[in-house]
């Protein structure tokens, strides 16, 4: 059986993201965003176990308690992130293989107007997308743009930390859930008396940590989050419908005063060769926006982005229209990953030919 450290270094070279370890099946690596065998070997609960142990060390007697455990650690010169659970009475392990550099924005495919953001004085930025759609890559390299070209404290609350930034310009501190503070929404608060310039929160998932983040871009900070939606509108309802009904009306104030932008991405198979690309939508907060949201009226917003073109918006849509015109992406990939199918079978062309 393979060591962990192997199975790590070979995943590397496959340019894996992530590692599986289950039991009956042969350890899978996703590559591309596609799942396969990095070998031929079926795990028995006995080799899963080991390589829980191997990972978790310790840690595994907790995980007996509470079910799982979220850490990150170095394995073959690889900076991972990783989670054991358990489920039906054998031990699973995932694990994320992290960069070991923080890539410039220039070479993710951003959008133009992302440039800008490393700018904003204060306000709220979120970066919005499923699992695995590149938000942490794009969160460090917006706030290393930072650390080179400003004077500021930076703070960030993770679980777990990923990137590990070299602080040049700024001061930088590195929270990681559940070992360096309890909660995203405790450390937040805190941080309000630490003297913070921009701060970094991992997941904008519960009413406190929301309140919090609000409350600091009204004082002046600049924060940035990620939240698990699918589109600027989505991500607007997701943030007001945490609060209580009686409370919905100042939220959605309060979010049109701080909000200054939203990006939500996708990461999607190149049409030529090997790797993946960013699809982006952006919605910059104008106070056509700003009005839209005050009032409730989220479902106007798409239409919004439309007509907002030229301050850096664009939707998701147009973007995987562009993308698929430019060859970047196949037409099917394109209609796959739209919010609206029909408008884009409408818009890009099949076999030499735009269908109707």
């Amino acid at each position: 059986m393979e060591t962990i450290d192997e199975i790590i270094r070979r995943a590397k070279e496959s340019r894996a993201s992530d590692v599986h370890i289950v039991r009956d099946i042969p350890v899978r690596i996703r590559v591309d965003g596609v799942l396969r065998n990095l070998n031929d070997q079926i795990l028995t609960a006995a080799d899963t176990e080991q390589y829980a142990r191997e990972l978790a060390g310790d840690g595994l007697e907790k995980i007996a308690v509470i079910g799982e455990l979220d850490f990150s650690r170095t394995l073959a010169g690889v900076r991972c992130r990783m989670n054991v659970f358990r489920q039906q009475g054998a031990f699973s392990c995932a694990v994320r293989l992290l960069s070991d550099e923080i890539p410039e924005m220039e070479s993710l495919g951003l959008p133009p107007v992302v440039a800008d953001f490393p700018d904003y004085p204060r306000g709220i930025v979120l970066v919005t997308g499923e699992t695995g759609s590149g938000k942490s890559t794009t969160l460090a390299s917006i706030l290393n743009r930072i650390n080179h070209t400003r004077r500021d404290h930076i703070i960030t609350f993770e679980d777990p930390i990923e990137y590990i930034y070299t602080p040049d310009q700024c001061v930088i501190n590195q929270r990681e859930i559940g070992t360096d503070t309890e909660s995203f929404s405790g450390g937040l608060r805190a941080a309000l008396r630490e003297d913070p310039d921009v701060m970094l929160v991992g997941e904008m998932r519960d009413l406190a940590t929301i309140e919090t983040a609000l409350t600091a871009a009204e004082t002046g900070h600049l924060v940035f989050a990620t939240v698990h939606t699918n589109s600027a509108p989505d991500t607007i309802d997701r943030i007001v419908d945490v609060f209580p009904e009686a409370r919905q009306r100042q939220i959605r104030v309060q979010l049109s005063l701080t909000l200054r932008a939203v990006l939500s991405q996708q990461l999607l198979p190149r049409r030529e060769g090997a790797g993946r690309v960013a699809a982006c939508e952006v919605m910059i907060v104008n106070p056509a926006i700003r009005n839209l949201i005050r009032e409730g009226k989220t479902p106007q917003i798409a239409n919004a982005l439309l007509t907002s073109a030229l301050e850096g918006s664009i939707s998701m849509d147009n973007c995987l229209i562009r993308m698929a015109r430019e060859r970047l992406i196949s037409p099917e990939t394109a209609v796959a990953a739209a919010h609206d199918s029909v408008y884009l079978r409408k818009s890009i062309s099949f076999g030499g030919r735009a269908e109707t």
